[in-house]
């Protein structure tokens, strides 16, 4: 046989983590533990003797932090696929499939979520290891959690009763009430589901074909018209987008005669809440976990976390979550802290910006974020990336300022090209050509105020771009 290759799916939003955690910056690509994103540490998890080149499932605009994190991790992926819309897990699983038979490979997929945590590895290779006969004969494998406690925000997959490694799935049941996910932990045969597969290609777009035509159909058709870009692969939009929304364990898990588990108990979280974080979390004598410019007096079992300029004071209190980032801040007792998706959602509702776009905004050559606005004004701290460019662009309705705050910036007006230096500034009228660039091999700071009757991001004609934009 060939190799494992691991498809990590790294399209999700994570509003669960609202509000570090926002669908322009989601959960997988923040450092919640240590020096390494949750992305990251998936990448890592898959790699040595038995696995081949990772192949990456991802958004548009998510596709350069996926390059970005590669880079500073030093992995070069087979593949980057890009869903050209939000389709859940069997279509983006399905594609990933198809691109392997593309390349005339039907060794296993090791499908995984990019935003889990599971920290020891030895055991996760061996879990691999016990499930890859099994999924080398045709069947789908998965990989059951064993519970440690009556937990209602997980599915669970309940097997047959054996002490075999690998045991057939009887049933997934969706997330129980608590006196049934009691119940699930006394009967003994019940596991977290993971999320984690492991299958041939061929074996899982056979059983997609048998349960799901219409998603397998819509997926081929949409992979046969793909284009490449590089290491980019872009299925066809408008089949892709007319494939039904669907879970892979709606689709194929629980209709399947071929699907068996693998029962595991290394430790294993989704991370899908901050009471979650908080328990995956080193703890000080009093129970909490504090980060950043926070005070704390008389705290007890909580989670204090400032991602801001902001100093934060927490006086006499236990049990409570407190998340301030530049642009919001979330207070709530740690046993509500799953209801955060509904706030997210009442944000969205209302046409707050907030509940989806992050303060700072990454772009494929570096970020910016808003530090002040008004009526017809609005601020921006700009950071390019060394070599980073801007597309050459025009605004209708606004002019702009630049000054260099640190570093050397390329700047094109019109038919001129010229640089600037620290403390150095050009202003750009409304409707001229320009362009931002780099050229220097460290970060280029700059601030930039824009004026006008009109300040939003989609006033910009791109004319020219490195990053396919135009």
């Amino acid at each position: 046989m060939g190799l494992i290759r691991p498809v990590i799916l790294s399209g999700g939003g994570g509003t669960r983590l609202w509000p570090l955690s926002k669908s322009g910056n989601p959960k997988q690509f923040h450092r919640l533990f240590g020096d390494r994103s949750l992305f990251q540490d998936t990448v890592l998890r898959c790699r040595g003797e038995h696995f081949a080149e990772p192949l990456i499932s991802t958004g548009e605009e998510q596709r350069f932090f996926v390059v970005d994190q590669l880079e500073a991790v030093v992995v070069l992926p087979a593949a980057i696929l890009l869903e050209p819309a939000a389709r859940n897990t069997a279509p983006a699983i399905a594609a990933a499939a198809q691109w392997a038979l593309d390349q005339g490979e039907d060794d296993p997929l090791l499908v995984m979520p990019s935003d889990h945590v599971i920290q020891d590895i030895a055991a996760f290779h061996q879990a691999v290891e016990t499930a890859l006969p099994a999924a080398l004969e045709g069947k789908l494998l998965t990989f059951g959690i064993r519970p440690s406690a009556p937990k209602t925000g997980y599915g669970y997959i309940q097997a047959e009763q054996s002490a075999s490694a690998v045991r057939k799935v009887e049933r997934f049941v969706e997330k129980p009430d608590a006196r049934r996910a009691a119940e699930f932990i006394s009967d003994g045969s019940y596991f977290w589901n993971s999320g984690i597969f492991l299958f041939r290609p061929s074996a899982f777009l056979a059983e997609l074909k048998k349960h799901a035509p219409d998603v397998a159909d819509r997926v081929a058709e949409s992979m046969e018209r793909a284009t490449t870009d590089k290491l980019f692969v872009r299925p066809d939009a408008s089949a892709f987008a007319s494939a039904p929304s669907i879970s892979i364990d709606y689709a194929v898990m629980e209709h399947s005669d071929k699907v068996y588990v693998v029962p595991v108990s290394f430790a294993w979280s989704d991370v899908g809440s901050w009471d979650a974080v908080r328990e995956l979390s080193s703890v000080d004598k009093d129970g909490n976990v504090l980060l950043g410019d926070v005070l704390a007096r008389d705290l007890s079992n909580s989670l204090i976390r400032s991602d801001s300029d902001m100093t934060v004071a927490a006086v006499g209190l236990d049990g409570i979550i407190c998340v301030v980032t530049e642009d919001a801040v979330l207070i709530a007792p740690i046993d509500r802290t799953e209801e955060v998706k509904q706030v997210v959602e009442e944000l969205r509702a209302s046409g707050n910006s907030r509940a989806d776009e992050p303060a700072r905004v990454c772009r494929p050559w570096g970020s910016y974020q808003t530090v002040d606005r008004g009526e017809r004004f609005q601020t921006k701290r700009i950071i390019v990336k060394p070599g980073g460019k801007l597309s050459l662009q025009k605004h209708k309705h606004r002019s702009e300022h630049w000054v260099v705050v640190e570093g050397v910036a390329e700047v094109t007006i019109g038919a001129e090209t010229r640089l600037l230096n620290e403390n150095e500034s050009v202003y750009i009228p409304a409707g001229t050509l320009h362009r931002l660039a780099n050229p220097g091999d460290r970060p280029l700071y700059l601030i930039e105020v824009q004026c006008g009757s009109y300040l939003g991001e989609d006033d910009i004609v791109r004319v020219d771009d490195e990053y396919g934009r135009s």
